[in-house]
Parts: C-alpha cells; sequence; structure tokens
C-alpha cells in the first residue's frame, strides 16, 4: 500500500480507560436485568443567536428510598456515584418542536451545540432516551446586546467544600447529606446584585467537580437563593491518554470557548485561592483582556486553607489591565467591587 494511501495510525487508548468502560458496561447489563431503564440527568445550558449548547448525562439511577419527609429528606452524596452511565447512548433533544438526534461521549454526557432561534433569557428545551419521558431543561439565551457576564467556581467559592484535600473531598461527595453543606456568607447575595444590575447578563457556574454532584450542585444553588445558571462540571475518569482529567484545562477551554462564543461579553471571573483559580484567570486575561470586566478572589479562612492544603500563592497583579480584588466573603467582595465600578455603590444616607 502506498503512502498516500495509507490509514492513519489509531490513537492509542489507555488501557485504564477502556477498563472503565468495560466495567460501567457490565454494571449497565445488570441494571438492565434487573429491569431498569435509562433515563437523562439533564442540567442548565446556554445560548445565543441561533445556536444552544445543551447539557445532560445518560444513566441509569439506583432505585429512589421510599421518603417520608419530601424535599427535606436526607441526600447523601454517595447516591450520586452509584448511577451507571450510559456510554454512547442515542438522545432526543427537542428545541422548538424540533426533534435532534444526538450522541452521549463514553461517560454518556450529552454535551451538544444544536441550532436554534430562541428569544433572550430563559427558555426550555426536552430530552428523552430509548423513548422514556422527556425530561425538561433550561437553557439561557444571551441577547446580542448584552456586554457583561458572571462566571463562578463553586468549590469554596459559593460552597464551603475544603475539596483539594482528598480525604476531606471523599466526606464532602460520599457521605454529608447534601443539606448540610454550607454556602460562603455573603456569595448568593453578591451574585443576585450581580444580576440585578446587570439584566440579561449571563451566569455560568464553572467548577472541576464531577458531572454525578450536578443534581446535588443545582439544589444546592437554588435552595440558597444564588441566581440560576448554566452549570460547566467534568468527568472524573480517565481519558483516552492520561488517567485523570486536568481540572485547569477544563476550566480554561470554557473560558476560551465563551470568549468565541460571545466575543462582544466581558467576562466577571470570581474564585478563590484555595486552587488554581488565580493562574487560571490570569492565563485567561492575558489572553483575552477584551474579555474580562475584572477577577474576584475569595480569599480561604486560615480553617479551610488548612483543610484544602494551602493556599495558592497570588500573583501581583498591579500591571493588569483589569481590577483584580479579593475579600474574605461575598460580603468583602461586594465591597471591593464597588470600590472599582463593577457594581453601583450605595448612595449615602443623609445626616440629620
Amino acid at each position: 500500500m502506498s503512502a498516500a494511501h495509507a490509514k492513519p495510525p489509531r490513537a492509542k487508548v489507555l488501557w485504564i480507560a477502556r477498563i472503565e468502560y468495560r466495567f460501567h458496561a457490565w454494571r449497565e447489563r445488570r441494571a438492565r436485568r434487573r429491569g431498569l431503564t435509562p433515563t437523562v440527568a439533564a442540567f442548565p445550558g446556554y445560548g445565543g443567536e441561533g445556536w444552544v449548547r445543551v447539557l445532560g448525562r445518560v444513566l441509569i439511577a439506583p432505585p429512589a428510598p421510599a421518603r417520608s419527609r419530601g424535599d427535606y429528606a436526607r441526600v447523601r452524596g454517595w447516591r450520586s456515584f452509584a448511577a451507571v452511565p450510559i456510554g454512547f447512548a442515542q438522545v432526543s433533544v427537542v428545541v422548538e418542536g424540533v426533534a435532534h438526534d444526538v450522541v452521549a461521549d463514553r461517560g454518556g454526557v450529552v454535551d451538544t451545540v444544536l441550532p436554534a432561534a430562541l428569544a433572550p433569557g430563559w427558555q426550555t428545551v426536552t430530552m428523552s432516551v430509548e423513548g422514556g419521558d422527556p425530561v425538561e431543561t433550561r437553557v439561557f439565551i444571551v441577547g446580542s446586546e448584552v456586554r457583561f457576564g458572571i462566571v463562578s467556581d463553586i468549590d469554596d467559592t459559593v460552597m464551603v467544600t475544603a475539596l483539594p484535600r482528598p480525604l476531606i473531598a471523599a466526606w464532602n461527595s460520599f457521605v454529608v447529606d447534601e443539606h448540610a453543606r454550607q454556602p460562603v456568607p455573603g456569595m448568593s447575595v453578591l451574585m443576585e446584585r450581580l444580576v440585578r444590575e446587570n439584566a440579561g447578563s449571563p451566569v455560568v457556574y464553572l467548577s472541576t467537580g464531577a458531572w454525578n454532584v450536578g443534581p446535588t450542585l443545582t439544589r444546592f444553588l437554588s435552595r440558597h437563593l444564588f441566581p440560576a445558571g448554566a452549570l460547566l462540571l467534568t468527568d472524573w475518569g480517565p481519558t483516552h491518554d492520561r488517567w485523570f482529567r486536568s481540572g485547569a484545562a477544563h476550566k480554561l477551554a470554557n473560558l476560551n470557548r465563551l470568549a468565541t462564543e460571545f466575543p462582544q461579553v466581558t467576562w466577571l471571573l470570581i474564585g478563590d485561592d484555595g486552587q488554581r483559580d488565580d493562574d487560571i484567570y490570569t492565563a485567561f486575561a492575558s489572553a483575552h483582556p477584551h474579555n474580562v470586566a475584572a477577577v474576584a478572589i475569595r480569599r480561604l479562612s486560615p480553617t479551610e486553607a488548612v483543610l484544602a492544603g494551602g493556599r495558592t500563592a497570588v500573583n501581583d497583579h498591579t500591571a493588569a489591565g483589569v481590577p483584580w480584588v479579593s475579600g474574605d466573603d461575598g460580603a468583602g467582595l461586594l465591597e471591593r467591587l464597588e470600590e472599582v465600578g463593577i457594581l453601583r455603590g450605595r448612595p449615602t444616607p443623609p445626616v440629620g
């Protein structure tokens, strides 16, 4: 065979990724023999003029336990990880009455862009698998006139988790009742104020958390009155060429994608100093200075820093082209953002 007609070499797949897929395939067969069927866990997405990004995950969930206290029943994190992901499942996504057939990835994740002519604001689409009942999800359509948006980390930024330390992460993910998770003080007030002062602005929660905890995070954000927003998570499992996905690469790739999708939008980037948010936001601001309105970094408390395995050394941003502020909680960040003009300062009450 001539070189011109030689087949391109097949990409080698890491052996652990093949084992993971076979393990989930075995679990799927067992679940189907028990009469269980797949469903779609749908997550909030976003879109623009003429398109929409739809997010979800196809899985077979274990039977829900009988609950006597409705929405206040105790929910342990391990249940989120007991579901069986259905790789390469065919999913029907209905947008404006038009059905689109899409295929989930190896981990059952649906992350696809579809044509749509939806009005700005929150809109509804449906997803279904294997002829099952459709599941509704919402997508936020960004209007062409919008010039401001918010990207926020979750772990230790809006929710106290101390995620980087493995034992604490395992405890929070697999054991702790989801109603016991605590919000960072003042962060919901800050986020609500930002949305109120910038009507029509998108909110994107960008985290290195696994898709397994997506439903838990969505309920947490709603329960603690955080503004609704798109949820961009990742998969902790192996890829075709590495044991674990890079959380930093996941965040930076999605930030770069937002800059491409919405070149007219400047983003307020919110994170904390317990992981790599400072480095990630520095790299993004350097590559896309015209797409960054400001950066707000929450400083961990001494106890949180110990649990998180220390703080990230925050770079010197005195020469940065965008405001770079920090604070201990939402109230501190709100005050600093007022000082740099991202938020309107509250009027001083008259004396006497």
